[in-house]
């Protein structure tokens, strides 16, 4: 069987990753602030409801989890590090400081605990074990009036970087890569077009990437990436796009 781990697979491509996985084979575990409703419910599947913006409840959670599984079960074992959150387009002074703390939070800090809590229960496991972080080019270019986002995807990228490094030089280390996804027709988006161009400098292009159909819906998107995931030379690069696949 293969253990598929999911953070904010409640929406958008995080759910679009979860259902096109859910299978007999597979074990698909959702973390989320809210249930979906619309994946199935079934033995494939668990939906666990955690707010990551409290990163250390969620971590803790997983890590207890995986202690008392039983390591012969899965032939194959993946944390997938999704969920993030956009604030209000514009400077970080106008926005609220607890929206500030919790976008780093979810974006950045729950991949640290998480990916921690993953790595530290499946140490002996002989299982092929993946960490895929989802990244954008926005960690790797900055852009006026997104300043949290793009902190908290560069961070993403570097901490990847050196959990690879880490990783390399274990029995049974796990393969790391800090992907980005391309761009996706999801409510991010929506917020990004709906921004205001004099504290967004960039609104326009974000409203003419819906108008000339350039936008990914969710399910393409997460086929893209679940095609990455299983390609077998994950982890060679870490930094990666799928555009460059």
């Amino acid at each position: 069987m293969k253990l598929y781990i999911i953070t904010g697979a409640s929406r958008g491509m995080g759910e679009a990753i979860a259902r096109q996985l859910i299978s007999p084979e597979h074990l698909v575990i959702g973390i989320s602030r809210r249930r979906s409703a619309s994946l199935a419910a079934g033995p494939g599947l668990e939906q666990w409801e955690q707010d990551l913006a409290e990163p250390l409840d969620a971590a803790e959670r997983l890590q207890a989890w995986l202690a008392v599984q039983d390591p012969a079960r899965f032939s194959h074992a993946a944390l997938i590090n999704n969920a993030g959150v956009i604030t209000p387009p514009g400077p970080i002074d106008a926005v609220p400081l607890a929206e500030l703390s919790s976008a780093l939070r979810v974006g950045l800090e729950a991949t640290l605990l998480l990916s921690s809590a993953f790595l530290r229960a499946t140490r002996h496991w002989t299982a092929d074990k993946r960490l895929l972080n989802i990244s954008s080019g926005l960690g790797r270019r900055a852009m006026a009036g997104s300043a949290p986002y793009c902190a908290a995807k560069a961070g993403m990228d570097n901490l990847s970087r050196a959990i690879a490094l880490d990783e390399a030089g274990r029995e049974h280390g796990a393969r790391i890569v800090s992907l980005a996804p391309g761009i996706i027709d999801t409510e991010m988006q929506s917020q990004l077009r709906a921004g205001d161009p004099a504290a967004f400098p960039d609104q326009p292009r974000f409203a003419a990437f819906k108008a000339e159909g350039q936008l990914d819906s969710p399910e393409a998107a997460a086929a893209k990436v679940l095609r990455y995931l299983a390609r077998a030379d994950f982890g060679e690069t870490v930094l990666a796009d799928v555009r460059d696949a």
